[in-house]
């Protein structure tokens, strides 16, 4: 997470209207944790972070920018998988409310 200098595994549904991603307990719940506005972000993929070797952690990674230049930094569970949710998101992106 951009706050909490650790990963945690989490659940994401991507919706058009409004546009945003929003994330869950993967453990259940109903209520999102939170939500990232995806109304012009830019999102794109990174093979390398600040400290990922302190956090052992795989590639597959991608960034998303907010508008108001908020840092998101997502891990997907393939290579193939990080490319769908990067096209995804770049339409929401665009076309979504």
């Amino acid at each position: 997470g951009h706050r909490r200098k650790n990963w945690k595994v989490r659940k994401f549904v991507l919706r058009e209207d409004p546009a945003y991603l929003h994330y869950y307990d993967p453990a259940g719940g109903e209520d999102p944790l939170g939500a990232i506005r995806l109304r012009g972000c830019v999102v794109t993929a990174v093979e390398d972070i600040p400290d990922s070797k302190k956090y052992d952690i795989d590639n597959n990674l991608f960034e998303v920018i907010t508008a108001n230049e908020i840092h998101y930094y997502l891990q997907a569970a393939s290579s193939a998988e990080r490319t769908e949710w990067i096209k995804a998101i770049q339409t929401v992106a665009r076309t979504g409310k």
